[in-house]
């Protein structure tokens, strides 16, 4: 069979294996293959050529390209490949004395497993209880041992659920509505896994296991230099943050998809968005009366795209006017540079996320004599015009006046240097997902930002899914270098995602996804984000309070969010 290849063509025959291509054609790419992709399909290595399945019978020959672990496709495989190891290597050596083994999140380049063993078990989790689940993981690296994908009748797999103990995948699939389900054997370990795999263990072949609190971190390569093992040095404000969320979701019942689905189906949806709301509202109003008991003058918040900043902003000045303060939010984005002077990026590009993007000098001499008591006219930028215009916006801070300062460079002391730190308040902000689909497969938190992106964005901006996906990339690789550097500067961290959100953004994003057309580039990206979102029922946004941050990105917010 004829395949499209790099401008050429390859020819294989029929029932050859994707990975026998992969290992001829490695030595065109700078990391390991670990995924195929035919047109716009992708394909696990150990899946064979089909004539009927990869051929479209357009009277062309199919394209073939293959993702690599430097890929974000690719990675996450490698991932959830690392992931089956270590479950199945711990589950052997301590499967009859563990009461809870749980992927709560990713952080940093490691996965945390919160891990309980059952009354009377005393098992530490040292290096040397872990050195041998890891000796346990190396062995099926060594022996090269499969995974194994089989299709079986959902109705079978979920009784293999039921007989194993896993009672979260067994809730979950009572909503699926495909008659059959792809089931994953590595050994005599069985498991789901909401994405595709690596052929065998002698792909993931650098890793490494710590003790952590509560549980273990399986460390991993980062995508950007997969040859080598990634930092273990976890971010502790933002590891705190994530385990406050996850602790919450567990004490409302809800730490799952299928308990929020649960839920949702005996008409507990309005209950859990006031909870979700309420506890939102608890955090900001701590926030606020810490930054009048501090004395702390300017609030400085930061966080990735579609993290709600403008919401957040909003909500916590009447929180500051509650405690007796007056705040005055100011975007950051008023201080750009007239376009003309907008420095480009590598491919000579705008680049807006650069500082220098921003006019600095003017930004600091305005804060520092509104801190003055000074009177100062503040810009708005016009977009359009792309230029800073000055039209009568005039404010004097009084004594009991904060500035509520937003934007991606707020906790880059850079952007406010001649402000005093002990002037400052830092909020790093960000939709920490503390959802899981299930206990072994989490709810990455670029997938809500990304969903939320694109709702936003269509409602807006009149862009198509396909034109926020193309973008979401580029945006990724601007958080990387501008704002997660500088989160562990915060004084505070805000986890701005709702627990029911995504069952309430499932209503917009699919028909924006469905228009996506097979052939687009960004097709793949599209069926895995509604492959996603078929885990949750729908929720209707009717019951979601106007303040919400989540109604910057389905409308219908008080505040002037667009």
């Amino acid at each position: 069979m004829k395949f499209l290849y790099k401008g050429g063509m390859i020819e294989y025959p029929v029932n050859a294996l994707f990975s026998d291509i992969a290992a001829n054609v490695q030595k065109d790419y700078d990391a390991p293959i670990i995924l195929a992709k035919v047109d716009q399909k992708l394909y696990e290595l150990n899946k064979k050529i089909s004539r009927a399945e990869v051929y479209g019978g357009s009277g062309t020959s199919p394209e073939l390209s293959f993702y690599t672990t430097r890929d974000r496709d690719g990675h996450r495989a490698y991932e959830r490949g690392a992931e089956m190891m270590f479950l199945r290597a711990i589950t052997h050596l301590y499967g009859k004395k563990l009461k809870k083994l749980k992927l709560e999140y990713a952080i940093g380049d490691a996965l945390y497993f919160s891990v309980a063993f059952k009354d009377g078990v005393k098992i530490k989790l040292d290096e040397k209880t872990l050195g041998r689940v890891k000796a346990a993981m190396r062995r099926y690296v060594d022996n090269d041992e499969k995974f194994v994908k089989s299709k079986i009748p959902t109705r079978d797999a979920i009784e293999l659920f039921r007989m194993h103990g896993m009672t979260d995948k067994e809730r979950l699939f009572h909503y699926r509505r495909t008659s059959t389900t792809n089931m994953y054997r590595f050994g005599n370990y069985y498991d789901y896994y909401y994405g595709y795999m690596p052929p065998s263990a002698g792909y993931v072949d650098i890793f490494d296991l710590l003790p952590a609190e509560g549980g273990v971190l399986l460390v991993l390569p980062n995508h950007s230099h997969p040859e080598k093992i990634g930092s273990a040095e976890i971010p502790k404000k933002l590891f705190a943050a994530m385990n406050k969320s996850n602790t919450w979701g567990e004490n409302v019942g809800i730490p799952t998809v299928a308990a929020l689905n649960d839920a949702i189906s005996r008409g507990e949806g309005r209950d859990i968005i006031l909870s979700s709301e309420a506890y939102q509202e608890h955090i900001i109003g701590e926030f606020a009366q810490r930054i009048k008991e501090e004395n702390r003058r300017i609030v400085m918040i930061a966080g990735p795209s579609s993290s709600g900043k403008t919401s957040f902003s909003h909500r916590l000045s009447i929180q500051l006017n509650n405690v007796g303060l007056k705040a005055h939010p100011i975007a950051c984005d008023n201080y750009y540079l007239e376009r003309s002077l907008t420095p480009r990026d590598e491919n000579g590009e705008y680049d807006f996320e650069c500082l220098e993007a921003i006019n600095i000098d003017l930004f600091n001499k305005q804060m520092t004599s509104l801190l003055k008591g000074e009177k100062v006219e503040l810009p708005t930028f016009n977009f359009k015009l792309g230029r800073p215009e000055f039209n009568g916006n005039a404010l004097k801070m009084a004594s009991d006046d904060v500035l509520v300062i937003e934007g991606i460079h707020g906790l880059n002391d850079k952007l406010s240097y001649s402000i005093s730190p002990e002037d400052k308040f830092r909020i790093y902000i960000s939709a920490i997902t503390a959802l899981n689909v299930d206990e072994h497969n989490r709810i990455p938190t670029t997938d809500s930002r990304e969903i939320r992106r694109m709702v936003r964005d269509a409602r807006t901006r009149g862009f198509s899914a396909v034109e926020t996906i193309a973008r979401w990339q580029s945006v990724r690789h601007g958080e990387e270098k501008h704002i997660f550097p500088f989160q562990e500067c915060a004084d505070v961290m805000f986890n701005s995602a709702s627990i029911y959100e995504l069952a309430v953004l499932k209503t917009f994003a699919e028909p924006l996804l469905f228009a996506i057309p097979t052939d687009a580039p960004e097709y793949p990206e599209a069926k895995r984000l509604l492959k996603f979102l078929e885990y949750f029922l729908g929720l209707s946004c009717e019951d979601v309070p106007r303040n919400s941050l989540l109604r910057e990105f389905i409308g219908g917010s008080v505040f002037p969010v667009g």
